[in-house]
């Protein structure tokens, strides 16, 4: 007959796991932790992480004046008016908002180092080259369409 081997599996401790892998944590993960270190540093810097704390400190109460706020006809509105405004942000092509943030800064520049406001001819010019009638044309489009919606 056979001799039963006694076997006593070795007792693991979850914590002592845990400490082993903080104690090689800083030789193992060093650039990620200086990483995270500048990130606190900046962030303490500028004040983010005091405005982090005023907000965790203030849960409660910023919870209970969003949930007041959401309760009133105009929390529902805005609130409605914010997810449409979402979808009209999702439905935008970046391809084709690029081109418009684009000109809207050059244009803006070029206002900036205008001095003198230009006169109406030069107005005139402008708006009759081929490049101003293309922006005067998507502008009446977009006027157009704008004025369909509204009927």
């Amino acid at each position: 007959m056979a001799i039963p081997l006694s076997f006593k599996p070795q007792s693991l401790d979850p914590h002592l796991e845990l400490e082993r892998r903080l104690a090689n944590a800083p030789r193992e993960r060093a650039e990620a932790l200086l990483v995270v270190y500048d990130i606190l540093q900046a962030a303490h810097e500028n004040g983010t992480l005091d405005a982090v704390h005023g907000l965790v400190s203030a849960r409660d109460k910023i919870a209970g004046r969003l949930a007041e706020y959401a309760g009133t006809q105009e929390g529902k509105t805005a609130l409605l008016n914010l997810l449409e405004a979402g979808k009209v942000l999702a439905s935008l092509d970046p391809k084709v908002l690029a081109p418009i943030a684009n000109a809207l800064h050059q244009g803006a520049e070029e206002h900036r180092q205008q001095g003198d406001p230009p006169s109406m001819w030069q107005l005139f010019r402008r708006a009759s080259s081929k490049d101003g009638r293309r922006g005067l044309s998507f502008i009446t489009l977009i006027l157009t369409n704008l004025g369909r919606s509204l009927t």
